[in-house]
């Protein structure tokens, strides 16, 4: 399903290696940053770009303080 825009559930739980009650704590989160920067979301699902980025990303020690 990698040719698909968004994830679901399932898919972030099994990437991630975690329960899928925590993987929607997660898209929850993820979503409420995303919708800050004025972008529609969907619930239980998050744009798999977003996601990587901010899962995946890494900071420089300024960035992280």
């Amino acid at each position: 399903m990698s040719g698909t825009m968004f994830m679901r559930v399932s898919e972030v739980a099994e990437e991630l290696g975690v329960s899928e009650s925590y993987a929607y704590k997660l898209i929850q989160k993820l979503n409420k940053e995303l919708k800050a920067t004025g972008c529609l979301t969907l619930p239980g699902r998050i744009d798999r770009k977003f996601f990587h980025d901010h899962i995946y990303a890494t900071r420089t020690n300024s960035e992280k303080e």
